[in-house]
């Protein structure tokens, strides 16, 4: 049926639920509508909007110090599905990781030496540094600060076009 973003009272996106748990907050009044479809959900008495975007009632506290784990979803994710070397947007399976600093020359994996690469870029990038291959990156990796932004990058190709004033 879709998915629906959560918004937190200070109108932070949190997460991304489906519209039957959407509707469930709702109903329950920890959540109000903020934007919703042309279409209707019926009932055997009652009719509601399809829900796009709902916010909750009371703030939810995010805890600051939540690690992320390390894995290709996620660096692809942060890097908005965009090759951090010719800057070219692909989806994920075209996407592969580089190490800035090439393993062989002891770069770890870690948050702030993996990016997104397209297949070319990484392979004529090969086992040098960006600065030896004639490249430059288009961002500094970095260890995201905000987790509910990244998950929600995974929904990215296909969440609804009234998303894009919450997300950034």
């Amino acid at each position: 049926m879709g998915n629906v973003l959560v918004l937190n009272a200070s109108y932070e996106p949190l997460s991304v639920v489906s519209v039957r748990r959407a509707i469930v907050l709702l109903l329950k009044e920890k959540a109000e509508l903020v934007e919703a479809a042309e279409a209707y959900l019926r009932a055997e008495q009652q009719a509601f909007r399809v829900p796009l975007v709902i916010r909750l009632v009371c703030y939810v506290r995010i805890p600051m110090h939540l690690s992320l784990p390390l894995s290709r979803r996620t660096v692809i994710s942060r890097d908005h599905y965009t090759c951090q070397y010719c800057g070219c947007q692909f989806g994920r399976s075209d996407l592969t990781l580089d190490h800035v600093v090439p393993r062989s020359r002891g770069g770890a994996t870690a948050w702030e030496n993996v990016v997104a690469a397209c297949r070319g870029c990484n392979q004529r990038k090969g086992n040098r540094t960006p600065d030896e291959a004639g490249y430059a990156l288009l961002s500094v990796p970095r260890r995201p600060r905000y987790i509910a932004l990244t998950l929600l990058n995974e929904y990215s190709p296909g969440h609804h076009s009234s998303w894009q004033k919450y997300l950034y």
